[in-house]
């Protein structure tokens, strides 16, 4: 026993003196700087107001807090994970694709408390497929929940290539906003971040270059699905064709000339009331116009100065 606690004790004090006794932190979330994050929400926002990273042993996983302006429980976020090779420290996520009942605990703790209904229409940004789901909160809030997964459809003609995946997660909640102006925030985010190593590629082998590029015959137009009759083309010397002129209609204005209105019988023949025994009275007879005498009418000649300098001819 004795030489059992001496060999015990022997190498604990080995084990002390070979240990650098350095403080290390464990896997666990850490705040990044804004700069860091792995993905961008598109220009004009919603803007980045966090980001949290948690390292995985196969990977790295952010979630990437927005600007939110709404009602519903919770913060918008832009989450992203990237799969690769066991080469970090910490715990290793499972390499699974996605499923319908994990879509369904994710959207319910994303968005509590508002129901949510699946889009069915096929959509797809620059990444590939992507899905969605959108419902109307007890406010009034618009809210969407988009998810992808980011992965090559087939493998290289190199060996061990392309087995990389991403998947993001998409929750935006607004009072202001349409299901269409959320919707854009899923075609318009950006991935900065990428695999150390071409074996690990998403994305899979580049798309090939149109076919029609440098052909004759094989015109392109700056819009998807033109033709040379449909595009509105044409010059015209500097005027808009684009704007027509409206048209002005002039209409003489009317002359409506005010003559002064006479008076009737009754007014003009009723002078001022007598009054008559009894109390009662009698407008007094006034003459007519024809028994008063005519007055000239004719008005005064009025002279008109002549300009400075010059002096009108004596009769």
């Amino acid at each position: 026993m004795l030489q059992i606690f001496t060999g015990l004790a022997i190498s604990t004090a080995a084990a002390g003196c070979g240990s650098t006794g350095t403080v290390t932190r464990p896997a666990s979330p850490l705040l990044v700087a804004n700069e860091q994050a792995l993905a961008l929400p598109p220009p004009g926002g919603p803007a980045i107001v966090g980001v949290v990273e948690r390292q995985r042993g196969n990977g790295v996983e952010q979630t990437i807090s927005l600007a939110t302006s709404s009602k519903v429980q919770g913060q918008n976020y832009l989450s992203i994970q990237f799969f690769g090779a066991d080469v970090s420290s910490g715990q290793s996520t499972p390499f699974r694709t996605i499923r319908e009942r994990d879509l369904t605990r994710e959207m319910a703790a994303a968005v509590p408390g508002v129901r949510m209904s699946r889009r069915l229409t096929f959509l797809q940004n620059s990444y590939g497929p992507f899905a969605y789901a959108a419902g109307r909160s007890a406010f009034g809030d618009t809210c969407i929940f988009a998810w992808q997964q980011i992965r090559a459809g087939a493998t290289s003609n190199g060996i061990g290539r392309d087995f990389g995946m991403i998947q993001v997660r998409l929750r935006i909640c607004d009072a202001h906003a349409t299901e269409e102006q959320l919707l854009s925030a899923a075609y318009g985010y950006t991935i900065t971040g990428t695999f150390d190593g071409v074996q690990w590629n998403p994305f899979g082998e580049p798309s090939p270059a149109d076919p029609r590029l440098g052909r004759t015959g094989q015109p392109i137009y700056p819009s998807a699905g033109a033709s040379v009759n449909s595009l509105p083309m044409g010059y015209a010397g500097g005027v808009d064709l684009t704007r027509t002129s409206p048209v002005v209609r002039r209409s003489t204005p009317k002359i409506v000339e005010r003559l002064p209105v006479a008076p009737t019988a009754e007014k003009a023949n009723a002078g001022p009331r007598v009054p008559l025994p009894g109390g009662t009275s009698v407008p007094e007879a006034v003459p007519s116009a024809s028994a008063q005498p005519r007055q000239n009418t004719t008005a005064p000649a009025v002279t008109v100065p002549s300009p400075e300098g010059f002096l009108p001819p004596k009769p």
